[in-house]
């Protein structure tokens, strides 16, 4: 079942699973009684992780595969689509981690829709069915098995970098996009305009640096109608992996653990924001490992290459994705080689 860190408890969501695995050791390494009051970790766990070689750890052929989901969130239609999917897997045996994005426009002919559509058909056939239902679509695409899930809604992600202060973000290519959602007012009628104007604003952006706060953050991220090649998924991505350069850039600064207050802050912000089926035990152990690799450097795979557009009209005029070979033998072979 899913559940809540506390028990209540790079890509986009890397870059969260790697906070808080670094907020987690700042605050072993400053106090023990705050990590066991915000955990509700206990002694014995605490012995676990440091003492644990990472054996505890699920994994398959010397790796543990870890599903990561990113999804609007909020009431409106479609909140629940996980619109970011990748894959993080660390090898036990090469000490070292791996990054495999997966287009969620895939057609899946097991839920005859896009893979982003696991998660929501899970959870419609039984509350909590979500992540299993995901994992097991992201496997018959990739065919790597999976052993956890973390997902996070863009709210959370708006929160943490407004708690962190904002952060200064280097904006490769300036865009202007006419076309970006007012959050609330997906539904408004809009005085019967045909046009829905009043459920959107233009977002704009200069080349140069820019300090943001959480929504100006996210909407740089999540911007997708912008003119020319910064209106593609492959511009957006590259805006992701800007921005978490910057909130890393913020979080990794020693000053900006000075305040104990400043750890807690974070912490709390990034438990909210984040939803693991992964015991806390079990984070801390991954923490240790990724804190103790020699290895910094994230491999960044994807299969985009493998993947063609069929005619619109046999899915009903929606832009889906296909492996070219007919199957996802080729896929998953490719990736086999990757991740040895």
């Amino acid at each position: 079942m899913r559940k809540k860190w506390l028990d209540r408890p790079f890509g986009f969501l890397l870059t969260f699973l790697s906070l808080i695995f670094f907020v987690f050791a700042i605050v072993v390494i400053r106090d023990v009684s705050t990590i066991l009051s915000l955990t509700h970790l206990t002694i014995p766990d605490i012995y676990s992780i440091v003492t644990s070689r990472g054996d505890s750890l699920k994994m398959e052929n010397g790796r543990t595969n870890i599903l990561l989901l990113g999804s609007g969130g909020g009431t409106h239609e479609g909140s629940d689509l996980t619109d970011t999917i990748i894959i993080f897997s660390y090898s036990h045996v090469l000490k070292s981690t791996s990054l495999i994005s997966v287009p969620r426009d895939i057609w899946s002919e097991t839920l005859k829709d896009k893979i982003n559509t696991a998660y929501h058909y899970g959870e419609e056939k039984k509350v909590g069915g979500g992540y299993a239902m995901a994992r097991s679509i992201i496997t018959e695409v990739t065919g790597i098995p999976l052993h956890y899930t973390v997902s996070v809604e863009f709210s959370g992600f708006k929160t943490v970098v407004n708690t962190v202060g904002g952060i200064d973000v280097y904006t490769g290519e300036g865009f202007k996009d006419p076309l970006y959602p007012i959050e609330g007012k997906e539904n408004d009628l809009c005085n019967g305009d045909p046009s829905f104007a009043c459920r959107y604003m233009t977002a704009v952006f200069i080349k140069g640096i820019e300090h943001m706060d959480g929504d100006r953050a996210l909407m740089y991220v999540r911007s997708r109608h912008a003119d020319g090649t910064e209106g593609t998924d492959f511009a957006r991505s590259k805006r992701q992996q800007e921005v978490l350069a910057a909130l890393k850039t913020k979080m990794f600064d020693p000053g900006f653990w000075y305040s104990l207050e400043s750890v807690k802050n974070v912490y709390t912000s990034i438990d909210m924001a984040v939803n693991t089926d992964m015991m806390m035990r079990e984070v801390g152990i991954l923490a240790k490992l990724l804190i103790l690799t020699q290895k910094t450097d994230v491999e960044k795979l994807n299969f985009e290459d493998l993947l063609i557009q069929p005619l619109e009209y046999l899915y009903g005029g929606r832009y889906v994705l296909m492996p070219r070979d007919g199957t996802f033998r080729e896929i998953q072979s490719y990736l086999q080689k990757k991740l040895p």
